[in-house]
């Protein structure tokens, strides 16, 4: 039981984490963008990955924990799957309107759940289902006004799908398959993440902003506020790989849809930004959609929990042959005391 208790408060503090560190970054990096004028998403990207690792490694030589070894080849291929994924979004913002892109990331809820089913046979109840799809049209309502398509940012937005939920389904499977931590996992994996990146960072971004980061003049301020981005980073990506680690991908998800929600009402309360009957009724069914997953995980998690206590408490405490040998035993006791 203590044990139980302990894990669900792991979990609802990489939940916590999560949530906290990617609505920071979220506001950081588009003051970053938007008021300062700093374009380069992608190339930004790598340097947080850059700024993980270093930190990790700084981590792991003051024995904060230890490392294991992963076989060189999964974690590259994982840690270059990841960083493609990264590249394809922000392709796929830079390809599609808003709307669409909205679109793209809500389409990653499903097509995980369908990648579970078919390949890993993950069973998801008509109820988790149903509280999915009110999630979804809520966060929809709330965010997408507008659906242009393009067939390069069709097939751009369909890659970012595909790569985005193969990379989060592997990052919970390789965690529990290998028996390897998410701080394990992040650190071996990032370099490869943050070198594709940082190689083809500068091309896609000049690909979308048709300038050249490089070029770029830095000011004080706009060094200050990457600097703070990159530290914040630290913290997004490992409790990202800490809350699938611990829950799931659909779960990460379903987490990411609010810190859309939170991120509306940030915009709105902190920076501004307009805000409409349309954003209000989306993010309140989103969070009743939210609501009703917790609610229904959590009441399955409570079933399974009582039938695996059952299933033990009827299970016998001593089977048949262990029973036929102390039979034996009390046998040879009785025979030995007649001598």
């Amino acid at each position: 039981m203590g044990e139980m208790t302990g894990f669900q408060l792991g979990v609802i503090g990489a939940l916590f984490l999560s949530v906290a560190s990617s609505v920071s970054i979220v506001i950081c990096n588009k003051a970053l963008m938007s008021n300062l004028g700093f374009p380069f998403a992608t190339t930004l990207t790598s340097w947080h990955l850059m700024v993980t690792f270093c930190t990790l490694h700084a981590a792991q030589r003051l024995n904060f924990f230890e490392t294991k070894a992963i076989d060189l080849k999964t974690v590259m291929l994982f840690g270059i799957l990841n960083g493609i994924s990264i590249g394809l979004l922000n392709l796929s913002l830079g390809f599609n309107s808003v709307g669409f892109y909205q679109m793209t990331k809500l389409a990653i809820i499903p097509f995980t759940v369908l990648l579970e089913t078919l390949f890993l046979k993950k069973q998801f109840s008509q109820k988790i289902k149903l509280s999915l799809f009110v999630l979804i049209f809520g966060v929809g309502f709330a965010s997408v006004t507008d659906l242009q398509l393009n067939l390069v940012g069709t097939v751009l937005s369909a890659l970012a799908i595909v790569t985005t939920c193969v990379g989060q389904i592997l990052t919970n499977t390789i965690q529990k398959k290998l028996n390897v931590s998410s701080t394990q996992l992040l650190y071996q994996s990032a370099p490869f993440q943050a070198a594709i990146l940082f190689v083809s960072g500068p091309l896609v971004d000049q690909c979308l902003t048709k300038q050249n980061v490089f070029a770029y003049k830095y000011s004080p301020i706009v060094l200050g506020f990457i600097i703070l981005s990159c530290l914040i980073a630290v913290s997004v990506n490992f409790s990202t790989f800490l809350v699938i680690g611990k829950t799931s991908p659909v779960t990460y998800q379903v987490l990411g849809h609010l810190k859309t929600c939170l991120v509306l009402g940030f915009g709105y309360t902190l920076l501004h930004d307009p805000f409409t009957e349309r954003n209000i009724i989306g993010i309140l069914v989103a969070m009743l959609g939210m609501g009703l997953y917790s609610f229904f995980c959590t009441q399955e998690s409570t079933d399974l929990s009582i039938s695996q206590t059952k299933e033990k408490d009827t299970e016998p405490l001593l089977d048949g042959k262990s029973l036929g040998y102390q039979d034996k035993e009390s046998q040879d006791v009785k025979k030995s005391s007649f001598v």
